[in-house]
């Protein structure tokens, strides 16, 4: 056989238990402080972005060169001259 201890009664267990206390708003707030050297280095970063999603090719600078060739008086001793001199410069000849 066995001997109760102690009886249930739910009330008890309401009673024993404290009120809840809300949770006290801290009264401080993160903040974060960024150096104008950071500032500088995310704007370089930016810059650098955007100069690497541009096109490497200007098309409107070929166009330009393309209807020049087209026309046979364009091509002279001269522009070749200019052209091999800077396809040189491009190569570090």
């Amino acid at each position: 056989m066995i001997d109760r201890l102690g009886g249930i009664n739910p009330l008890e267990n309401l009673q024993n238990t404290g009120r809840v206390q809300r949770a006290k708003h801290p009264e401080k707030t993160d903040s974060v402080n960024v150096s104008s050297e950071a500032k500088n280095l995310s704007e370089m970063y930016f810059a650098m972005d955007a100069v690497n999603s541009a096109p490497d090719v200007r098309a409107d600078r070929v166009a330009e060169v393309a209807e020049k060739i087209k026309d046979p008086g364009y091509i002279t001793g001269a522009v070749i001259d200019t052209v091999a001199d800077r396809f040189l410069d491009e190569l570090g000849i």
